[in-house]
């Protein structure tokens, strides 16, 4: 009952309207990813090519320019850098920080597939996802130590069962699926903030179906923090007719992001 009235407490709406639990203040989580960030910044390599690093600012520009300035950092600054790694990869942190892994722009190789995964992880920020995700965690932990507390009362035969089923339970019953639906949604948010930066939002499918191919073999989707590569598609096309409609917007309004991609990286 504890948990349950600190969860009801805590309850908080996204940009979409949904829902959501956040136990961590906003400033808490801007502390975190500040934190986080310079210590990437610290470990890893930052790209030195200026060609690339005027790409991804352009095209981050571009996005920062239309997402709510609330769900942002304080003074709605942003700061985005490029590292040197090979792995196809970016992300958003709370505080206002982007990071585009060099390996991205192999894969998403025009102005409006990075403007689409750009959208795509600040939309996790904005949606508060990690705030979410860190809260569920907590409850999970402390569904977890209650339940080996009841444990401990049990029949000796059945101790593992309990503790292990709470475990399974936590992990495939509210974790995942919620990582799952965190997905989707910044998916869908990305493709409207792309749209409404001035980028074909037809282009975050293309980026989708590309990354379904590289892919493999992926694990079952109960069993996975993303949706399906199908699932993901699937959405992304359903959502393109209101995307459309933002783009249209944005076109007559005379956005227009004039990024230019790198000619060749290596």
């Amino acid at each position: 009952m504890l948990l349950l009235g600190f969860g009801v407490a805590a309850c908080s709406t996204t940009i979409t309207g949904r829902r959501q639990l956040t136990l961590i203040s906003d400033n808490k989580m801007d502390a975190l990813g500040l934190a986080a960030f310079a210590s990437l910044k610290h470990q890893a390599k930052l790209s030195q090519d200026q060609m690339v690093n005027d790409y991804v600012q352009c095209v981050t520009t571009a996005i920062i320019e239309v997402i709510p300035a609330d769900g942002g950092p304080k003074g709605g600054k942003w700061e985005a850098l490029v590292f040197e790694d090979p792995t196809p990869n970016a992300f958003a942190l709370p505080g206002g920080k982007i990071g585009v892994h060099t390996g991205m722009l192999d894969v998403a190789t025009t102005p409006g597939q990075l403007a689409a995964v750009l959208g795509h992880e600040v939309g996790h920020v904005l949606l508060r996802h990690g705030n979410e995700r860190m809260s569920q965690s907590i409850l999970a932990d402390s569904a977890i130590s209650a339940g080996s507390v009841a444990a401990g009362v049990a029949s000796p035969e059945y101790r593992d069962l309990i503790v292990g089923g709470l475990g399974v339970g936590a992990q495939y019953g509210v974790l995942l699926p919620f990582s799952r639906k965190h997905e989707s949604e910044a998916d869908q948010v990305g493709q409207i903030f792309m749209a409404q930066a001035g980028f074909y939002p037809a282009e975050a499918i293309t980026l989708w179906q590309t990354m379904a191919e590289l892919g493999g073999k992926s694990p079952a989707q109960w069993q996975s923090t993303h949706p399906s590569d199908d699932a993901r598609i699937a959405r992304l096309q359903a959502n393109l007719p209101r995307a459309i409609q933002e783009y249209e917007k944005a076109r007559a309004a005379g956005k227009n992001p004039e990024c230019v991609p790198p000619v060749v990286y290596e």
